[in-house]
């Protein structure tokens, strides 16, 4: 049965109904679709403000993290009132308000290989709006083997990407990025940063990628991979073809069901250490007063020692540590910190895996230090 709407509604949605490319019969194309976004954060904020203004029937937000105080300066779906409640049930909330004629599902559960088909099942369109690469892999990967289109956005402190994956017309995320980054070399907004207005951007951008689809007008970016430069205020379009050997969309997939993606959510670190592996602050305090002090290694960029530091440290960023080994003592004692303890994980393994015996990891990063040591620094 078609969508049928109201005079209120007519009137809401009235500047598109004006354009021939949308019209009536357009408006209720997007009344009849449903939208699934995964990641109600700085991609998903944007993204869902627009598709919900713009009438989309039914929105679904997946997101099982609360609203921090250092999500505001960019996803723009929470306010200072709603921190530390689930980001679901805040964006549902600010969606109902701007528009109380769509449907909107907050979903505050882990997007993984096990509950991720059931929570797609309904949906006709998926954004990914998530900042991790084991999710984006695994959404690809649904879209391919359910056959339904993926709006993909990412961003990295002043770049952001857009794309469209659909594998019945075109090529999907894994003919473009086969295999899965080292962690390093793919850091999340929380340990590289984001200019706060980009999100802005690349959401906006994927709203009207998602929208054209659902319309069936345009020119969707389909095999098109385009790039935004904020700092020169510049966009560049790369064209990239559907591979043949691809393992999810080629000619002959070894991936046929979702694979495991127990890392693909919350903020858990990715990497086992064991206790040994291991130095509380306390623990650390008392290290330090020792005759021969443990080595401070530094894992963070160098703009973030000008927040925190700890005295005489050893600045090497974690995308170098593999290139700079030799200027490290191997038979010291090291204890490598970062912010939060989740870099610093990865920094004890690339050590151990080049021979050195005395490593540990600060557990919660300088944070937890400055949080019991240094009282007047500050904590980021």
């Amino acid at each position: 049965m078609s969508a049928t709407f109201t005079q209120d509604e007519i009137y809401r949605y009235s500047r598109h109904l004006m354009i021939p490319e949308v019209g009536l019969d357009g408006q209720r194309k997007l009344k009849e679709t449903s939208m699934l976004l995964v990641g109600a954060g700085g991609l998903g904020s944007p993204a869902a403000f627009y598709l919900a203004a713009a009438g989309v029937g039914r929105i679904g937000l997946v997101d099982d993290d609360v609203v921090d105080a250092s999500n505001l300066q960019r996803q723009i779906l929470h306010d200072t009132a709603h921190v530390g409640e689930l980001k679901a049930e805040s964006g549902k909330e600010k969606l109902l308000a701007l528009n109380p004629y769509i449907e909107v599902n907050a979903i505050s559960t882990c997007f993984n290989s096990e509950s991720a088909a059931g929570i797609a099942r309904d949906y006709d369109i998926i954004l990914d709006c998530t900042d991790n690469f084991a999710t984006r892999y695994l959404i690809n990967d649904l879209c391919v083997l359910t056959g339904k289109p993926e709006v993909y956005g990412a961003i990295y402190r002043f770049e952001g990407q857009v794309s469209v994956f659909d594998s019945r017309r075109g090529p999907c995320y894994r003919c473009l990025f086969p295999t899965l980054p080292p962690p390093e070399l793919s850091p999340s907004c929380s340990d590289a940063g984001v200019f706060g207005i980009l999100p802005g951007v690349i959401g906006t951008m994927m709203a009207t990628e998602a929208i054209k689809l659902a319309l069936g007008i345009g020119s969707p970016l389909v095999g098109q991979l385009m790039i935004y430069d904020a700092l020169e205020t510049s966009f560049q379009r790369i064209a990239f073809p559907k591979q043949a050997n691809c393992e999810v969309c080629g000619q002959t997939p070894s991936i046929k069901s979702l694979l495991d993606s127990t890392q693909s959510c919350g903020d858990a670190t990715l990497f086992s250490l064991s206790p040994d592996e291991r130095i509380t602050p306390s623990d650390l305090a008392e290290a330090l007063q020792k005759p021969v002090p443990p080595l401070l290694l530094d894992v963070r960029s160098p703009v973030e020692q000008q927040i925190s530091s700890l005295e005489n440290a050893v600045n090497i960023p974690l995308e170098q540590l593999s290139d700079r080994l030799d200027e490290l003592d191997r038979q010291k004692e090291i204890v490598v910190f970062c912010r939060t303890g989740r870099r610093s994980a990865r920094a004890v393994e690339i050590l151990h895996s080049a021979g050195f015996p005395r490593v540990k990891n600060l557990t919660g990063g300088i944070n937890a230090w400055v949080s019991q040591y240094q009282p007047g620094a500050f904590q980021y």
